[in-house]
């Protein structure tokens, strides 16, 4: 598909790096990935360090003013409302007016998630909004969506059946899985396991034929390759990534303690080097930059509160992909065949 140069807001105040390093993997973005960064936040905070960095006369950066921000401490809902002007609030407002096309924040996930609700509002015939995460797999160049990763930490099975649907519409357009296989986390691979939830969820994923779903899967199979997409609710889902992110810097820190050792680990270490970096690239999770926020009527892309420049720059690319692949008008498309089956629409943020 023929790459546009995107515009997406970013929320420079957000993280525990703003704005600094958003600023860094800011400019990075602008240069290699045709993208027009909108930094939503302190002018008097941005601009000193763009002036720094040599980059306040790039035409791809442009600084949009904003008072305030949502602190971690603070009650998403009430913040947001007496915060107006904060630079989330913003950021999603540039999106809403059309001024960008995705917004991009490393700040408090839940203020993300409320922000995107209030000002975006759901897509129609999604009941409930999923953080989309991405995580390698065992087979090199494969990756893994699992959707819901903290947005909603309880699920009805009606919820978890959009999820599948929202995962096979990503997985199959920008991760670029022709056929998506999707499954469902359970304690066991038949149908009959789980709780009453996953029992129903199952059924109703196998009666979706929008969703090519094959079945329960089980923890040892999350990061096999076996699925491309696993649906499971917002508690389950944030433990794992959490889990997961922390076995991958437990195996980075296990490497560079104990390959050096001695005379031979010594130099086994420098041959190895370009092997270590590409096992760095697979498994760190800065490299996925973030997690797609899936049943809002926008795009955006909620990063690591502990965000480097780095994490942001793909945080960006990220967000360029979903656009670039239409995901949100696929996503439009395939949610309208729910419409009518909603249920209530109690906002829920337990992030």
């Amino acid at each position: 598909m023929k790459s546009t140069r995107a515009k997406i807001a970013v929320d420079a105040m957000g993280g525990d790096y703003a704005p600094g390093e958003i600023i860094t993997g800011a400019l990075r973005a602008t240069e290699e990935l045709e993208v027009d960064v909108l930094l939503v936040g302190d002018p008097e905070q941005i601009q000193p360090l763009m002036e720094a960095s040599g980059s306040q006369n790039n035409p791809h950066l442009e600084v949009i003013p904003s008072e305030g921000v949502i602190e971690m401490s603070e009650e998403p809902m009430a913040a947001l409302k007496q915060k107006r002007k904060a630079s989330i609030n913003v950021a999603m407002d540039m999106v809403k007016a059309g001024r960008a096309e995705a917004v991009v924040s490393a700040g408090h996930s839940g203020a993300a998630m409320a922000g995107a609700l209030l000002r975006l509002g759901r897509l129609k015939g999604i009941d409930r909004p999923a953080i989309g995460a991405i995580l390698p797999t065992m087979i090199a160049g494969k990756s893994v969506i699992i959707l819901d990763a903290g947005a909603m930490v309880d699920c009805r099975p009606k919820f978890l059946e959009q999820f599948g649907l929202m995962g096979t519409v990503y997985s199959k357009y920008v991760l670029g899985n022709a056929e998506p296989k999707v499954g469902l986390l359970n304690i066991g691979e038949e149908p009959s396991k789980g709780n009453e939830a996953s029992i129903r969820a199952h059924q109703l994923m196998t009666d979706n034929p929008q969703i090519p779903f094959v079945g329960n899967a089980e923890g040892r199979d999350v990061l096999s390759g076996k699925f491309d997409v696993i649906v499971c609710d917002g508690f389950v889902g944030n433990v794992i990534l959490k889990f997961a992110e922390a076995v991958g810097e437990v195996l980075l820190d296990i490497l560079k303690e104990e390959l050096p050792r001695g005379l031979h680990g010594q130099v086994g270490s420098a041959l190895l080097k370009p092997n270590l970096k590409r096992i760095k690239q697979r498994i760190d999770h800065a490299e996925h930059g973030g997690a797609l926020l899936l049943g809002v009527d926008g795009i955006c892309i909620i990063s690591h509160g502990s965000s480097q420049a780095p994490s942001i720059y793909n945080a960006i690319r990220l967000a360029k992909d979903a656009i670039d692949e239409k995901v949100l008008t696929r996503l439009r498309s395939y949610s309208a065949g729910t419409e009518g089956l909603s249920v209530d629409s109690t906002v829920s943020t337990n992030l």
